[in-house]
């Protein structure tokens, strides 16, 4: 990971701002209030995830050779977790903030140093009100001591029988004081003790059948589906070692504490190939795969300069990975994973065939060799990748008229492939009939191969920065010269406006879709 900061929280509301104003992700439930960590994807956004998801899969699988894809259930069965081993040991660990009561990954809570000051009781006299608990805060360096007293006030105001007496009249009984250095007992937004952690299940389990006595779980990952069916799919194809499995799908875990807009969330989605080697091709593979990847994050508008490589060292990856890359993006709140890249080893089909009690065993038909495949996982987050699609392409760019009047241009500089609308289509004046029927006819033509957009409303200009500001890549307008008020010459042709210059050309009708359909692909 990059050590330089990249934190820009001002870039980021904007940024969540206009993804709410134009209708690329809503909170889920908004109406009543909401459900935390879980993301509703509205017109544009389905159709910027369509194109990711569409685009991955040709790459991945339509335009290979050693790549079949599938697509397994959400509902998985207890015993298939069992032998995995998320059933008892998927899981983080958790503390509670005493004061807000808000829930913290214990392994992210960062070193503190600081006066932990702790009370032991707080009493009312006046009203004979008191209440004997242990409490501390932590005091930062530098600050006041008495800032302490007001956070443990507020932590013991909790317990009062009689909420009209205010904290400031509550009396504490002090106990200690101590210097601590690298402590994570603390909640650092407001200095409060933690509980001792305590392991948080992050699976989501369901009952179901007449009954209601069968367990499931909605898939914490899609990987499972694909080991469970690998010799399914062996046995149904043409298909040799070295291959793999492809699937987009949803997987659901109840995270802790759902942060950074969509980028940790309770229900997501995920890009995932398991490929299944020799276990001498291993290693080798895994390095191919980790450059196959970041070749596509740059094809989809996610420059490599953006791009960090982690290699994760001995003692931190998984017990079973043999080597294991983290692909990181520069997100406006930090470097973070885009995905993973792990050599996963027999593990996989190893706990499984353990489990149902089945062979799993390959049998190379041309060297005789019998071997338990092993397994190179790139593994993707879609709506992570989704977020830094939109982070990379946000741009405010000021602009100066002929007059000196300055003016700022909000702009998503999407690759058009990429692009939710690939074309806006617009007639000069909508009042105009033919210049609408003409408009009217490239939109139905069109609509067959791209998704575009008719707007009439307004002046042209604004309907440009309209477009702009979701990422439209081309925008058609129909004018006099279209209907031949300025000669022959320019009869039947149609304005062009690039986005990113917005710089204009003039193309014939009858040429409009062969020039867009090389450019958006």
């Amino acid at each position: 990971m990059a050590n330089k900061d990249v934190t820009d929280p001002a870039r980021m509301e904007k940024i969540v701002s206009l993804c709410k104003r134009r209708g690329f992700i809503f909170q889920a439930g908004e109406l009543y209030g909401g459900l935390n960590g879980v993301w509703d994807y509205g017109p544009l956004g389905a159709e910027l995830k369509r194109n990711l998801k569409e685009y991955w899969w040709r790459k991945t699988v339509q335009e290979r050779d050693d790549v079949v894809g599938m697509d397994g259930s959400i509902l998985t069965m207890e015993q298939v977790l069992v032998s995995s081993g998320h059933v008892g040991g998927f899981s983080d660990p958790m503390s509670d903030c005493l004061l807000t009561k808000a829930r913290l990954r214990a392994d992210q809570i960062p070193e503190q140093d600081g006066t932990a000051v702790w009370f032991s009781a707080a009493s009312h006299p006046a009203s004979g009100w008191s209440v004997q608990r242990e409490f501390a805060v932590l005091v930062a360096p530098g600050a006041e001591i008495g800032s302490a007293h007001k956070t443990a006030r507020k932590y013991y105001a909790e317990f009062l029988s009689n909420k009209q007496i205010s904290p400031k009249e509550i009396e504490l009984v002090e106990e200690r004081r101590e210097e601590v250095t690298g402590t994570t007992r603390f909640n650092p937004e407001n200095g409060s003790l933690l509980t001792e952690p305590r392991q948080f299940n992050l699976m989501l389990q369901t009952n179901f059948g007449a009954t209601g006595d069968q367990i499931a779980y909605l898939r914490p990952e899609t990987a499972q589906s694909i080991f469970v069916q690998y010799k399914n799919v062996l046995d149904s194809n043409r298909i040799k070692l070295p291959f793999g499995i492809a699937q987009i799908g949803k997987s659901f875990r109840n995270e802790i504490n759902p942060r950074n807009y969509t980028f940790r969330s309770r229900e997501f989605e995920q890009m995932e190939i398991e490929y299944f080697c020799h276990p001498n091709d291993g290693m080798r593979l895994t390095d191919e795969w980790l450059e196959t990847r970041l070749c596509f994050y740059d094809e989809i508008g996610i420059p490599r300069e953006k791009l960090h490589v982690l290699d994760i060292p001995d003692g931190e990856r998984a017990f079973y990975s043999k080597k294991t890359y983290d692909i990181e993006y520069e997100f406006p709140f930090g470097v973070q994973e885009l995905e993973g890249v792990a050599y996963r080893t027999d593990y996989d089909l190893g706990v499984h065939e353990k489990g149902a009690g089945k062979s799993l065993i390959y049998f190379d038909e041309e060297t005789k060799e019998k071997f338990l495949p092993h397994v190179v996982e790139p593994s993707a987050g879609c709506d992570r990748t989704i977020l830094a699609l939109i982070c990379e392409a946000f741009d405010e760019e000021t602009l100066t008229d002929e007059k000196g009047k300055q003016d700022v241009r909000t702009v998503l500089r999407f690759k058009p492939s990429m692009a939710p609308v690939k074309v806006g289509i617009f007639p000069l004046l909508k009042k105009n009939e033919e210049q609408v029927k003409i408009a009217r006819d490239i939109q139905k033509q069109l609509q067959k191969w791209m998704t575009v957009s008719y707007d009439d409303g307004g002046a042209v200009g604004r309907r440009y920065r309209r477009q702009d500001e979701v990422g439209t890549p081309f925008c058609v307008t129909i004018d006099f010269e279209t209907l031949g008020e300025s000669g022959d010459e320019l009869k039947g042709t149609v304005t062009v406006r690039h986005r990113d210059s917005m710089e204009q050309e003039r193309i014939a009708i009858d040429a409009l879709l062969p020039w867009l359909l090389e450019r958006i692909r």
